[in-house]
């Protein structure tokens, strides 16, 4: 069993790694990345494994490898970094899945495409379920990701349609936990960086905006198990149904930080989800999956792992 791991760098892609290395059944793990957004930091561990190889590649090129699995996960997922080029982001996104489907099929591989919950926009439905189509704004700031996604489940279905291609695909709602970037923009890192350094939390709007969270293990092991069993394609939300809003995630963090941080309050960013929360009963019943573990445990495990990176711990 050979595995690509697009993204192999970042977030999720170390992590994945991390857990399919540890399997007995696994004989090799490939970790692709064009190192714009991955971490040495991530790829260093494994770097004396046999079992493991890192290949440096921008994933708009084509490849030709030989592998069974490919787990999908190339592309900026931070609005801060996939906001910076939005060209370059769709460009990623359409052409880098374009590719791997194209690898896939010529290696008679499986192949699982990380989707977002993004493909649902500011849904007008809670929670989102698989069936809803979604309420994305085509022409917005966040487009070149979401519009992104929503063409590169096309394309991945089409594939399945045209050529047969063995597909999964995941809608991958908010994760969160080590092997993140410091610097990442997103909110948990935001937060944990300012509680760390005692400045106010940035809320936006009246911090009344939902989001779930979900440990990246727990995310980790949806991915893990979606991939390998036989019944659905999907797409499987892989997320959290534990709802919060904004300003109780900043109270919970600055808890798991003991810091004497305060909060305060801008402007809501352009097309920002009013909230978001997944529906997991397809994933419950057909992966027997669901997350275990909790916001504040995953905080705390998260706070170590940022204190350490910055001097602080």
């Amino acid at each position: 069993m050979r595995i690509l791991v697009t993204g192999g760098a970042g977030f999720l892609g170390s992590n994945l790694i991390t857990q399919l290395l540890a399997k007995n059944d696994v004989d090799e793990v490939i970790c692709l990345d064009s190192m714009l957004c991955g971490l040495d930091s991530n790829v260093s561990p494994h770097l004396n494994n046999p079992r493991f190889k890192f290949i440096k590649h921008e994933i708009t090129q084509p490849l030709d490898i030989q592998v069974d699995r490919i787990y999908h996960l190339a592309t900026p997922a931070s609005p801060k970094v996939y906001q910076m080029d939005p060209i370059h982001t769709a460009k990623t996104i359409f052409l880098g899945t374009l590719n791997m489907l194209e690898l896939a099929t010529a290696q008679n591989a499986r192949f699982l495409l990380t989707s977002t919950s993004e493909v649902y926009g500011d849904p007008l439905i809670h929670p989102q379920t698989e069936t809803y189509w979604g309420n994305v704004n085509c022409t917005g700031i966040r487009a070149c990701y979401d519009e992104g996604k929503r063409i590169a489940e096309t394309l991945t279905f089409d594939f399945h349609r045209q050529k047969n291609t063995d597909v999964r695909v995941a809608r991958i709602f908010n994760t969160y936990g080590e092997g993140m970037r410091i610097n990442d923009g997103r909110v948990i890192p935001n937060f944990i960086n300012q509680a760390i350094e005692g400045k106010p939390l940035t809320l936006y709007g009246h911090g009344q905006q939902t989001r779930s969270f979900c440990y990246v293990r727990d995310t980790i092991e949806g991915l893990m198990s979606l991939m390998e069993q036989e019944d659905i394609m999907g797409p499987v939300n892989i997320g959290n149904p534990d709802e919060h809003t904004m300003e109780e995630l900043a109270n919970t963090v600055i808890r798991a930080v003991g810091s004497t941080s305060t909060i305060e309050f801008n402007p809501l960013p352009g097309d920002d989800p009013r909230q978001r929360k997944p529906d997991i009963s397809l994933a419950k019943k057909s992966l027997s999956w669901e997350p275990r573990v909790t916001l504040e445990e995953g905080l705390s495990r998260t706070v170590i792992y940022f204190k350490n990176k910055l001097g602080k711990g």
